[in-house]
């Protein structure tokens, strides 16, 4: 659910972090701290991480620590939602350093909200090496208010293991919507207790889902001309994604029986056996294996079945790496040290490359996962040359995937309102799972109206 321009160069794995950054300017941290120390507060890991990979960040702030003596690091645990980001913004708690979603970059800096880094960011040395289409999530103008990490293209995520007992060859995943179907209903008749297939449904991944499914088949969620943006989920495209939600579901009985599913949910009933098939974030299986304890030797990635359309594509998205607005001019400096540290020099410099590589293989950490470069493809093509002793996941089973998405056109998020849009088709997407004759024509009417009316009142 987050939101690049257009990626232009895009490669086939690299090497995923750990965890996702915060801190706290909060308790007194900073250059007035009594030990003459700069203090800031990041955190290790998403809550329901395995204690391997918060052995594999600690790890690597004691190494970061030593680098930097003047810098204290205290590690918390963080996820980034929108009500708790409010909350912290105006209780004077948030983060020195955190993350935001690609698709709140935007309206977040324009508010105010992200400090402005843009002299930390253009003292380091490959500043200039950025992939502009992905920096420009974080700028306005000439300024920067952060650093993109993690970008990553939606991909579908399937079980090896069912797909075997299933009947179905592992190897020669779906490549078309039928297929998918096909497959799913497949799986459902002879695994039982299995969904073939679902999506995410509720907390606004259910219209992010839809929207995934809807650029696949050559649609769009919203069209911009001459500067003016209008909504236009009600199109022939969107029924089209949920008539094969409904088909899945009702005339298949291939979509099991739980259809209220957020990110976390689907993981974890694909992490135990309950669901085969399931669109997702190609960088995914770090957050499989650190959760929900999947066996990578199990996991397969194949691209998204895209249609015939010339506008077919695939939704891609990723995470920025921002520092409070409160956060002293010490902090700033110590907080993009930070990210330089734990998610840029893995990607640029050979010896950190490898160490950040190797911590991760000592903690049973996935090397390997398919994701989109930060930088310019030589870049990765060297990064990935650098740390390919240590990838440890079975490279075949996500080929399906990296095999294909070079050739992909890559397509961003809706850049209006994008959360509240998904969170008006989450309601269409359970009544479509739910109502077997739900009205779609109006309920996408109704969410074409109301965010509309968000878009319109921007002016």
């Amino acid at each position: 659910m987050r939101s690049p321009r257009t990626v232009a160069a895009i490669a086939a794995i690299t090497i995923a972090g750990v965890g996702l950054l915060a801190g706290c300017s909060g308790s007194g941290s900073g250059s007035g701290s009594s030990d003459g120390k700069v203090h800031i507060t990041v955190a290790s890991l998403i809550p329901g991480s395995d204690k391997a990979a918060f052995k594999a960040f600690d790890d690597r702030v004691k190494e970061f620590e030593k680098a930097n003596p003047n810098i204290v690091v205290k590690s918390e645990e963080y996820q980034w939602t929108g009500p708790t980001f409010s909350t912290q913004l105006a209780g004077g708690t948030l983060p020195d350093v955190f993350n935001v979603p690609f698709t709140d970059s935007q309206s977040l800096l324009q508010a105010g909200q992200l400090a402005d880094i843009t002299t930390e960011v253009k003292a380091l040395s490959y500043a200039g090496k950025f992939n502009d289409n992905v920096l420009a999530v974080a700028k306005s103008g000439d300024k920067i208010y952060g650093i993109p990490y993690g970008p990553y293209a939606m991909g579908l995520s399937y079980n090896r293991e069912i797909f075997t007992k299933a009947g179905l060859d592992p190897n020669k995943p779906p490549t078309t919507w039928d297929e998918v179907r096909a497959d799913a209903k497949t799986i459902s008749e002879k695994v039982p207790g299995v969904a073939g297939y679902m999506q995410m449904t509720k907390g606004n991944t259910g219209g992010w889902e839809l929207t995934t499914s809807v650029y696949a088949r050559g649609g769009r969620m919203e069209t911009t001309d001459g500067g003016k943006t209008k909504v236009t989920t009600n199109n022939p495209v969107t029924k089209e994604a949920l008539q094969f939600l409904h088909d899945v579901r009702w005339e298949d009985n291939a979509a099991g029986s739980n259809f209220l599913l957020d990110w976390s949910g689907i993981n974890q009933a694909f992490g135990a056996g309950q669901v085969a098939m399931y669109p997702s974030g190609s960088d995914v299986l770090t957050a499989l294996v650190q959760q929900n304890n999947v066996d990578p030797k199990n996991y397969g990635l194949t691209t998204l079945p895209l249609t015939d359309s010339a506008d077919a594509g695939v939704l891609v998205g990723g995470n920025v790496a921002a520092v409070s607005p409160k956060s002293s001019a010490a902090q700033r400096t110590a907080a993009v040290k930070w990210i330089d540290f734990y998610y840029m020099q893995k990607l640029l410099d050979k010896t950190q490359a490898i160490a950040d590589a190797k911590v991760l293989v000592k903690s049973n950490q996935p090397v390997g996962v398919p994701t989109l470069p930060v930088f310019d493809k030589a870049t990765y093509d060297q990064n990935m040359s650098w740390i390919q002793p240590q990838v440890n996941i079975p490279l075949e089973n996500v080929a399906p995937f990296t095999d294909k998405i070079f050739d992909a056109n890559l397509v961003p998020e809706p850049n209006k309102h994008t959360q509240e849009l998904y969170g008006a088709l989450d309601t269409v997407v359970q009544a479509v799972l739910t109502q077997k004759n739900a009205n779609v024509d109006q309920l996408l009417t109704t969410v074409d109206t109301n965010i509309q009316k968000l878009v319109d009142a921007d002016k």
